[in-house]
């Protein structure tokens, strides 16, 4: 797509009859995305759907039980 602000993709994909779908390869690339990489799907029915690199949600969840652990002193 031209003219699109860097960092930023918009595309279409179809699901296929496997229900999968192939996240388009600037988008892998932007997010060093490769084959085996874990993602994690989130799902609201007001909001949509949400992917995120596994890692990210890791350290997300890392974080937050650092604050509980820390708290319960």
């Amino acid at each position: 797509m031209e003219n699109f602000p860097k960092g930023k993709f918009l595309a279409t994909v179809k699901i296929g009859t496997k229900g999968q779908i192939v996240i388009p390869k600037e988008v892998r690339d932007m997010f060093s995305l490769n084959p085996g990489d874990s993602l994690v799907l989130m799902a609201d029915e007001g909001q949509g759907i949400a992917l995120q690199p596994f890692s990210y949600v890791e350290s997300f969840w890392k974080a937050v039980n650092h604050v509980k652990d820390g708290n319960q002193k």
